[in-house]
C-alpha cells in the first residue's frame, strides 16, 4: 500500500510471541515495503542509519529513523514526513529530490 495523502508518520512496533521471539508489526512490514518499492532514496546521514526518501508520486520527503536505537538492531523503524527545511538542515543540498528542495 502506498502512502496516503493525509499520512505524516508511520511508527513500527516490535512485540514478542509466547516463545520470546521478536515480531515486527504490520507497520514495520509496510515501512519495509514502501522503502523497497515506492520511495526513492536520496540521502543518508553521516551515521548511515537515517535515510531520506522522496515519494515520487507527490514529491514529499520522508525520513527513515530508528527512535529506539538502544534496542538490538536499532529497534523498530519510523518513517516521518519532513519539510524541505528540515531535510536541508540535516542532509544538506540533495540532487534529484525536486526543485522545491534544491532552491
Amino acid at each position: 500500500m502506498k502512502i496516503l495523502p493525509d499520512e505524516n508518520i508511520l511508527v513500527g512496533q516490535w512485540t514478542t510471541d509466547e516463545e520470546g521471539n521478536v515480531i515486527a508489526d504490520s507497520v514495520c512490514r509496510r515501512i519495509e515495503e514502501l522503502i523497497k518499492c515506492h520511495l526513492k532514496e536520496i540521502a543518508r546521514d553521516n551515521s548511515g542509519w537515517d535515510v531520506l526518501y522522496c515519494n515520487p508520486e507527490d514529491g514529499r520527503l520522508w525520513e527513515l529513523t530508528y527512535p529506539k536505537s538502544s534496542l538490538h538492531g536499532g529497534g523498530p523503524p519510523q518513517l516521518r514526513c519532513v519539510t524541505s527545511d528540515e531535510a536541508k538542515k540535516k542532509y544538506g543540498r540533495i540532487a534529484g529530490s525536486g526543485d522545491s528542495f534544491n532552491e
